[in-house]
């Protein structure tokens, strides 16, 4: 009799974490505990060694086009995030400094902006199609203040592949967090 109790909480306990982890299947886990932030990225993808540039690049080793990275800068005078402007102000800004600045031979068209709060964080989550002289790529952004610096988590893949992608994609740029 006990027997049978145990193997169906197993059973019982197996089910549950696995629905659990459903929520996260193909994605793993990121953790950078000196600079205070973490997120999920899609299995199959590689650090990249770049020099003075973001502070990590991760890219997919088949479609090498397809990347994630977290860009750390300074904030002026030690502003939140909400007093950098709402999430299309900041979107905007976003994409003419660093999606697609001037001379870039980019574009880049903010299709989504909006706010969440974690905690006591507020994130801005942007979503842009972005087109260059040979290709549409699709970007996702998570960009949050925290100890006077701005984290912006970008991840970037071709318009081909964003269809199929997307759900992914956005699961890891919802993961991004700073602590």
């Amino acid at each position: 009799m006990l027997k049978r109790i145990a193997v169906v909480l197993l059973v019982v306990l197996s089910l549950s974490l696995q629905s659990c982890a459903s929520t996260a299947v193909g994605l793993q886990s990121y953790i950078n505990t000196y600079k205070g932030y973490e997120f999920l990225y899609p299995n199959g993808w590689v650090p990249v060694k770049v020099n003075n540039g973001p502070d990590v690049v991760l890219h997919d080793i088949i479609e090498e086009t397809e990347n994630a990275s977290v860009i750390i800068s300074d904030v002026p005078d030690g502003k939140t995030l909400t007093e950098l402007g709402t999430p299309s102000e900041v979107g905007y800004r976003l994409s003419k400094n660093a999606i697609a600045p001037p001379d870039s031979n980019r574009t880049a068209e903010l299709v989504d902006a909006k706010s969440r709060q974690i905690g006591d964080e507020t994130y801005y989550l942007l979503e842009y199609a972005v087109t260059l002289p040979t290709q549409t790529r699709h970007n996702l952004a998570s960009v949050v203040v925290r100890r006077g610096q701005l984290f912006t988590y970008n991840l970037s893949t071709t318009e081909k592949r964003w269809e199929k992608a997307q759900e992914k994609f956005r699961q890891s740029v919802n993961s991004f967090s700073v602590y």
